[in-house]
């Protein structure tokens, strides 16, 4: 074969070649023909960039790869902005150090995609838009819409919650001056920024109460259109709530009663709601100052005092008197300076006259039923019924001696019927009598009141019968051996009490003396 067939055979497949590639190229009817760097394109130029196929040099410089990327920005001026500026995305990503072709690859068909943005996994905080708060929950749908650059979408909260916006756009578009990401409901507007400064209760009171319907702009200051309602005058005083009260609460008040009236507040009155006095009438109409005018419903005297209060009580505390009692004739000792006035004092005041003895208050009380007379402070004391008693038992009829001195008044006394306690020994102590009534009932023929057993007893003084012998050792009882009683009472005859020891059987009469003694009965004498 020779060389000239073989350029010739060249020659004809380059051009077939040239021809197919011009053929598949997207061309109008009216369109030129192509031109030879457009038959060396290795493919059409995606939809976006379909325009610029007509002249390599849009994008691409002879000779010269590295002013590709210098022709993109130039066509792609917000790009351009960004890596100027340092913000968006590509400056994000350090794409101001390599071709964009490396990202945004080309001639690969009308249909093929210039972009390499996934919305799947993209990250958003490569953008000048970080999601926070609920834009994290939000569809991309919902701010990107379709068809559009995603650049493009809005940054502005107006721009996407526009209809959200319930102060129809009084307030402005500014959202975020008072609202954050995290939900509308949460804000953190500062009032203190307004002509109107929260103070006080108002830093607590919810947005809602005074603007109502969402409404801000315009919203009145004075304390009238808000308080009307709440305002327990009735309107009598007039708007002006801030004369008295303050924002730190309607019960903190600040007009000065002791400058502006001629009633100044000492005491408790100064913690008294204004309500209590001035009950009905406007506060500029005159009020009563006398105590009676407000405290007639606490007179626990029922008026019986009269109506100078002020004579007693102070503005303290109406339990805490000034009235000083031992100026008194009666001074008060004792319990007397605990009991309630009206205790003593059971009419009026200045025209009743008082007895100042025990008996005009506690006669009803007397538990002696009147037997010890009227003089009770004989006994007792102001300190107490039962405390510090100074009666001397020595001035009765019954001086206590011996262990009667220390024994318990009730012991004996067992109603406070004092007089009505009888005096004799067995009185007390018959249940304790060991004699069983053998006796007598006069104990103290024999004991003292120091002791039972401190006792003695002269048979032959108080009787007449000497008690020796066989006698002397013998127990009372053994001879007085019947109850009684009354005073014992024996014959002094030996056969009263040796009947039954009688050996004769009565052969020899009664008068036993006649042959015995009383030592022993065995040493008798003759009977002739």
């Amino acid at each position: 074969m020779s060389s000239r067939f073989t350029a010739t055979s060249v020659a004809a497949l380059l051009l077939l070649f040239l021809l197919g590639v011009t053929l598949a190229l997207p061309r109008s009817a009216e369109s030129e023909p192509p031109r030879a760097e457009q038959l060396l394109m290795p493919g059409p130029l995606a939809e976006g960039h379909a325009e610029l196929e007509a002249d390599c040099k849009n994008c691409h410089s002879p000779y010269d790869r590295s002013a590709q990327r210098k022709l993109c920005l130039e066509c792609h001026e917000d790009t351009a902005a960004d890596l100027a500026k340092g913000t968006g995305m590509h400056a994000r990503n350090g794409a101001d150090k390599f071709d964009c072709a490396r990202c945004h690859a080309d001639h690969r068909g009308r249909d093929a995609s210039l972009s390499v943005l996934d919305v799947l996994t993209f990250d958003h905080s490569q953008t000048e838009f970080l999601l926070d708060g609920k834009h994290r929950a939000a569809t991309c749908g919902g701010c990107h819409t379709a068809g559009a650059r995603y650049r493009d979408a809005p940054s502005d909260c107006v721009e996407c919650h526009e209809q959200d916006e319930p102060h129809k756009g009084s307030l402005g578009e500014d959202c975020a001056k008072c609202h954050d990401p995290r939900g509308w409901v949460r804000t953190d507007f500062d009032h203190d920024e307004t002509k109107f400064p929260l103070v006080g209760q108002h830093r607590k009171a919810a947005c809602a109460a005074c603007h109502t319907n969402k409404e801000y702009a315009g919203t009145p200051k004075d304390c009238a259109s808000c308080h009307k309602v709440d305002d327990a005058h009735g309107g009598r005083l007039g708007p002006d709530c801030k004369s008295c009260h303050r924002p730190a609460g309607w019960e903190r008040i600040t007009f000065d009663h002791d400058r502006d009236t001629e009633f100044d507040l000492e005491g408790a009155h100064q913690s008294t709601r204004c309500e209590a006095c001035h009950a009905t009438d406007p506060y500029e109409t005159q009020t009563e100052s006398e105590c009676a005018a407000c405290h007639t419903q606490d007179d626990a005297h029922k008026g019986r005092f009269a109506a100078n209060c002020g004579q007693c009580h102070t503005t303290q505390d109406w339990k805490k008197q000034k009235f000083d009692h031992d100026s008194t004739s009666f001074p008060l000792l004792g319990l007397h300076q605990n009991l309630y006035c009206t205790s003593c004092h059971t009419g009026v005041i200045g025209t009743e006259k008082l007895e100042s003895r025990c008996e005009s208050c506690h006669l009803a009380s007397d538990p002696h039923a009147g037997q010890l007379g009227k003089d009770c402070g004989g006994c007792h004391s102001p300190l107490g019924w039962k405390r510090d008693v100074s009666f001397d038992h020595g001035l009765t009829s019954f001086p206590l001696l011996g262990l009667h001195e220390v024994v318990g008044c009730e012991e004996c006394h067992t109603t406070s019927a004092f007089q009505d306690v009888k005096k004799q020994c067995v009185d007390c102590h018959r249940p304790s009598d060991v004699h069983e009534k053998k006796l007598g009932p006069d104990c103290k023929s024999c004991h003292n009141p120091n002791g039972w057993k401190f006792w003695r007893f002269d048979h032959q003084a108080r009787t007449g019968f000497s008690l020796e012998g066989g006698h002397a050792g013998v127990t009372c009882t053994l001879c007085h051996s019947v109850p009684t009683d009354t005073s014992p009472k024996r014959s002094a005859e030996c056969v009263t009490c040796h009947a039954a020891d009688d050996i004769h059987s009565g052969s020899y009469g009664r008068n036993c003396e006649r042959c015995h003694n009383p030592s022993d009965w065995k040493d008798a004498l003759p009977a002739f």
